[in-house]
């Protein structure tokens, strides 16, 4: 299972930007996809998740600015960020949980992309 994330770029304090994610490959089931954030020096942070039938998580840091969504025909989830914050520059990584045809469990990670906010 491949993931292709896009969508992230520079943009002032209080802009917005929308990430897109590409599942491809083959599966038997995509269970929860997500993203996730690192900045320079820090450790993975946990951004949301949302599961096939729509269950959604948020990290406490974007609830209220950030959205997450899935299209599940397109195999493709979203997020949309508004009024960003500096704190919010890093780089953002989908990620995929699921079962594979063979019904091994993977969680997958795409390559990510940068997401800068600028005061």
């Amino acid at each position: 299972v491949q993931l292709q994330a896009s969508g992230g770029g520079l943009v002032q304090a209080g802009g917005s930007l929308r990430l897109s994610c590409a599942a491809s490959g083959s599966w038997f089931v995509i269970n929860d996809m997500g993203w996730y954030r690192q900045a320079p020096g820090n450790e993975r942070e946990f951004v949301a998740t949302i599961s096939q039938g729509g269950g959604i998580n948020y990290g406490d840091s974007v609830k209220g600015r950030f959205t997450i969504s899935r299209d599940n025909v397109k195999n493709e989830v979203y997020l949309q960020m508004n009024n960003l914050e500096p704190e919010d520059t890093a780089v953002y990584h989908c990620n995929a949980v699921g079962l594979l045809a063979t019904m091994t469990p993977f969680r997958n990670w795409g390559q990510g992309t940068q997401v800068t906010v600028s005061s």
